[in-house]
């Protein structure tokens, strides 16, 4: 390991911010069972002892997969009466996010280091109000490690309030198709979709102004290439267990996303290695 890395992890230990729980505790029953952490149910204790000073009703919203943490730091000082918290397993990633809301007095956001698959463990039922999924993995082969699969929209069921909405932002067509095709085949409201969010052609409600004004590093690139950003917002309003879509056409949808071009001649696998060592090469540091 690195000792960049190293120096990362310890001073982690030092940031309020980042709730870096212990994985051995909450597999204690095993994998099947987890073990709830303290803090499900009494995020608010969390974020007054970073200063909030907003009450125990405030919208807390989450995104998961932050990275680097960069978009969850942007929501957070948009919104100062809501609180965010931004959740990922790599801590040389968050070192970031929280570095700069440490720095920067930033109250209203947290960091949780943890896996995804995790995450009942730590939200209580109607505890989150909004959840965002802001440039995920499309993962073509590996359908229940989607972050729209059923299974891990049954997980955010389990916490995410009635009228809580899950948003989608991706440069990925595969990803965005096989979602709305779960949103379908689980009759779950989508509140607003979009092809190509930044053309201004959508269906449905008009996106929040944070959907445009707020953007990662990958989706500034993304955008300055030519890449389509897709948009898609939805509700977790179905009782009963969620189905897989039946209709939807991998191969095809494995086919669209293809060889791209972002820079040279890339494919969809290296082209985020390509903006990483692009970064690197400019001086700055690479982001999510």
């Amino acid at each position: 390991m690195g000792h960049d890395k190293l120096r990362k992890f310890a001073e982690n230990e030092t940031f309020s911010c980042i709730l870096q729980p212990d994985t051995r505790a909450l597999l204690a029953c095993g994998y099947e069972n987890l073990l709830d952490h303290p803090v499900k149910g009494h995020w608010s204790d969390f974020f007054a002892a970073l200063g909030f000073k907003g009450d125990a009703s405030s919208p807390l919203v989450l995104e998961l997969g932050c990275g680097k943490g960069e978009y969850t730091v942007a929501l957070g000082e948009k919104y100062p009466d809501k609180r965010f918290i931004g959740v990922d397993i790599k801590g040389a990633r968050l070192w970031k996010g929280a570095k700069y809301a440490t720095l920067n007095s930033v109250c209203n956001v947290a960091f949780l280091r943890s896996r995804i698959e995790f995450i009942t463990a730590f939200f209580a039922p109607a505890e989150v109000s909004e959840i965002w999924l802001t440039f995920s993995d499309p993962q073509l082969s590996k359908e229940n490690s989607r972050l729209t699969s059923p299974l891990f929209l049954e997980r955010y069921r389990t916490f995410l309030a009635p009228s809580g909405i899950v948003h989608l932002k991706t440069d990925s067509r595969f990803l965005y198709e096989y979602t709305k095709a779960v949103c379908e085949a689980n009759s779950l409201r989508i509140v607003t979709s979009s092809l190509d969010l930044y053309s201004g052609e959508y269906s449905g409600i008009k996106p929040a102004p944070e959907v445009c004004e707020v953007q990662t590093f990958y989706e500034d690139i993304f955008r300055s290439q030519g890449y389509k950003i897709n948009y898609l917002a939805f509700c977790l309003d179905h009782e009963g267990p969620l189905v897989r879509p039946s209709h939807f056409d991998a191969q095809y949808w494995r086919s669209v996303e293809g060889p791209r071009q972002l820079f040279g001649r890339d494919t969809a696998e290296t082209r985020r290695q390509k903006i990483h060592a692009e970064s690197l090469r400019e001086g700055g540091h690479p982001e999510k």
